[in-house]
């Protein structure tokens, strides 16, 4: 992809690699500013729940104009091939921070006000993250933070699309296989909610209770709820 011209953008450097595809940097050759393109590969534009699923983020972010939310440009159909246009959110992942040591008092106070103020906006908008968790939080050399990935948002009257799991459980969704059902489990290991956990429906309650996961990572460098396995950790977390 490194040197590709898709439309009007040149891409220049992969970011990272998701559970919907992959994350590159790109010029805006018209307009003469990086951003980052989010490509959904061929085999799910064939899948209509992939799609949908992709599709709503963009409409979800489109809803959401906030400092520490990574906003987006656009989303865009060339030649079959489906990207979201966004924000190219700079900085490193707060899990390589938190993989690093416990975060002084001030820095982990910080960053978590920004969260927090990019949640309260989200949650204002009917807006459920569901998959709240470090490897989706960019923080700048100078401490500025910006909230990604809201490719497991709900929003009102829109209801969860199956997806992908992921090889990490730090960073990737654990979901159920096949479509949309009740007690289908969408998150994060070690970061769901015990609704969440059983696949129960959820409400910005969840997204709260991940943000104090993460506040206790942020402090002390750990999980409280981490365990051997994924199931083992769900189970920690429920009881």
């Amino acid at each position: 992809m490194i040197g590709k011209t898709i439309s009007n953008y040149k891409v220049t450097s992969e970011l990272g690699k998701g559970g919907m595809g992959e994350v590159w940097r790109a010029q805006d050759t018209k307009l003469g500013r990086d951003v980052a393109l989010k490509v959904l590969p061929d085999s799910f534009a064939q899948d209509p729940e992939r799609l949908e699923r992709f599709e709503r983020e963009a409409r979800v972010l489109a809803a959401l104009s906030h400092p520490h939310i990574a906003g987006i440009h656009g989303l865009e159909d060339v030649d079959g091939q489906r990207f979201l246009v966004m924000e190219v959110a700079e900085g490193e992942d707060l899990s390589e921070r938190i993989a690093r040591g416990p975060l002084p008092v001030a820095d982990a106070v910080r960053i978590a006000i920004q969260i927090a103020e990019a949640l309260e906006v989200a949650h204002e908008k009917g807006i459920i993250h569901r998959d709240l968790k470090p490897g989706n939080i960019k923080v700048t050399e100078d401490g500025g933070v910006k909230v990604l990935d809201f490719g497991l948002a709900k929003a009102m009257g829109i209801h969860p699309l199956s997806g992908s799991s992921g090889e990490d459980w730090t960073q990737s969704p654990t979901l159920a296989p096949g479509g949309t059902q009740a007690g289908m489990l969408l998150g994060t290991a070690g970061y769901m909610s015990p609704e969440q956990a059983r696949g129960k429906a959820v409400d910005h309650r969840s997204d709260i209770f991940s943000f104090g996961v993460m506040l206790y990572q942020m402090a002390t460098g750990r999980l409280p709820f981490r365990a051997g396995s994924d199931v083992e950790s769900l189970s920690a977390t429920i009881t």
